[in-house]
């Protein structure tokens, strides 16, 4: 925000063209501060009375445009030695500043309103809320009193104190409605279809209820570990149909034939007919008698056939 310094000063302070200056002191065209207090040193640069105060300093976040009759009015009024050549001369005192946190606010709101009975799992929905502007450095301090929460509405009601170092404090009052969340747990990168899911590649968080579909993972442990039927975006929830166990045979793999049967235990290679998890059943193509068997996967690159357990099958041959 652009704010003018207003001073009641006389016009026509210029110096006569022509003149030459013979003056040392010159204007800081753009000042930083970060004080509450606005300095000849802020303003003017080489004059003997830098520590004198103008003034207050702009609010945090804000600053001053100061024109050249201003200056010199300034200039006059300080015994500061500097006089304006220019109407364009100027100079511009900014005071940099930080918006406060809003998860802070709500960190201060939830610890007001928790007692009077806001669900702890809620999310907070600000009717409108403009966070204070504090200093750069400033450590704020910040509390909430006057709440109010009504069970029935969802609405609530409270007044934000906000006090630090360099600034007034600050009282405002904050509306708006608590909204039910519930667990879900979302991808934190894009994973394609057939990806195994990493911890890493997880987190859980609450989202508005009418978010959550049925079906939706709630639990880590429900998602770690398993095998994604379709790929997911990041930020996205992990549906309980999209997962499975993992394959640990896949289609047309050459796999380990254990064949057991009364009196009988061999191995041979085969040639898996489809994907299968850990004690999943499959279709195994044995690949010197060419016959095609029921087998179950027992470890990767093994499956189990039991002598007995289905009649083979005679591959078709092209």
């Amino acid at each position: 925000m652009n704010r003018r310094l207003l001073f009641a000063l006389p016009v026509g302070l210029l110096a006569p063209p022509g003149t030459a200056r013979a003056q040392t002191v010159a204007v800081r065209s753009h000042t930083l501060i970060e004080d509450q207090v606005l300095r000849i040193s802020d303003i003017f640069e080489g004059s003997s009375r830098g520590d004198v105060v103008v003034g207050a300093a702009p609010n945090p976040g804000q600053r001053f445009v100061i024109e050249a009759s201003q200056l010199a009015g300034i200039a006059r009024r300080f015994n500061v030695e500097w006089r304006p050549m220019s109407g364009s001369e100027r100079s511009v005192i900014e005071r940099p500043g930080r918006a406060l946190s809003r998860e802070a606010a709500m960190e201060v709101l939830r610890t007001e309103l928790y007692p009077l009975g806001l669900p702890v799992d809620s999310e907070l929905e600000l009717a409108a809320f403009s966070p204070p502007i504090l200093p750069l450095n400033a450590l704020p301090r910040l509390s909430a009193e006057g709440g109010n929460y009504e069970t029935g509405s969802n609405r609530f009601a409270a007044t934000l104190v906000v006090m630090a170092d360099g600034m007034p404090s600050i009282r405002m009052r904050v509306a708006g409605r608590a909204i039910a969340t519930a667990p879900a747990i979302v991808a934190t990168r894009r994973l394609a279809i057939g990806d195994v899911v990493k911890p890493d590649d997880v987190r859980s968080m609450q989202l508005r209820a009418e978010r959550v579909r049925p079906g939706t993972a709630q639990r880590l442990e429900d998602v770690v570990g398993m095998q994604l039927r379709r790929p997911i975006g990041t930020d996205l929830p992990f549906m309980s149909a999209d997962l499975m166990i993992p394959h640990i045979i896949t289609k047309n793999e050459v796999v380990l034939m254990v064949v057991e049967g009364p009196g009988l235990s061999l191995t041979t290679q085969g040639r898996a007919l489809e994907s299968a998890s850990r004690g999943g059943r499959l279709s195994v193509m044995n690949l010197t008698s060419r016959t095609v068997v029921e087998a179950e996967a027992i470890g990767p690159g093994r499956v189990q056939v039991r002598l007995g357990a289905s009649p083979p099958r005679t591959a078709e041959r092209s």
